[in-house]
């Protein structure tokens, strides 16, 4: 390696162990600094580096047409919503709507509602913020992790489970799914439920999701509604 090469190379930011952080906190700040989907979410106006998971997905599997209307489900910070509005052309053209339990920030061409999901009527609450049924619903969500794996898994299926269950609510005929699940994908059951509802299933991961993570997406296509 030349000299002009070595300088060419990144530098690799560390952190310096300081009072009452610990090693995890550490390591987990310095995977930040040093990942390059953060920085280029901080340059390129995203509020996430999740955002590329879904750039990299609709680049490959055209999840988000002009004109569509978006579902976004746990949307909290925002970063799957930008990638979405922009995307489909809105405010212009189709819409996106972002739900979650935690209040998020405005984002140009979303509109952002505070509601769990869950709640029996939200279904029938997207539907008429979308001005009619949904051509996507997608869900970037996770349970908050325990450190036991199979409860870990358990949890983010549960929350898999439940996502499905409101697109097939709120999807037209034709309509995508996509959500996190882990990897191992999901369960036997609910893979015979997407595989009866949707024409398409597959699981997917994108570049952008870190190589240690174990997390997988479940894309699911041609609602049959």
């Amino acid at each position: 390696m030349t000299e002009g090469d070595k300088g060419s190379r990144p530098l690799k930011v560390r952190v310096k162990r300081g009072k009452g952080r610990s090693v995890s906190s550490r390591r987990w700040l310095e995977r930040q600094l040093n990942d390059p989907y953060v920085v280029r979410a901080k340059r390129e106006g995203y509020r996430s580096r999740a955002a590329f998971k879904l750039i990299e997905i609709d680049d490959k599997y055209h999840v988000l047409k002009k004109g569509a209307r978006v579902v976004d489900l746990g949307a909290a910070p925002g970063g799957w919503s930008q990638v979405a509005a922009k995307r489909i052309g809105a405010p212009a053209q189709g819409s996106v709507v972002a739900i979650d339990l935690i209040a998020m920030e405005p984002i140009d061409g979303v509109d952002i509602i505070e509601l769990d999901f869950l709640d029996p009527q939200a279904p029938e609450i997207l539907r008429e913020m979308l001005g009619g049924p949904a051509d996507v619903v997608f869900s970037d969500m996770a349970a908050n992790a325990t450190g036991h794996r199979k409860t870990d898994h358990l949890k983010i299926m549960a929350l898999v489970e439940a996502a499905a269950e409101f697109a097939r609510d709120v999807l037209k005929p034709g309509g995508v799914f996509l959500a996190k699940v882990l990897q191992g994908g999901i369960g036997p059951a609910l893979l015979a439920d997407l595989k009866r509802d949707f024409a398409t299933v597959k699981h997917v991961k994108p570049a952008a999701s870190r190589t240690d993570s174990a997390e997988l997406y479940i894309l699911a296509s041609g609602f049959r509604g």
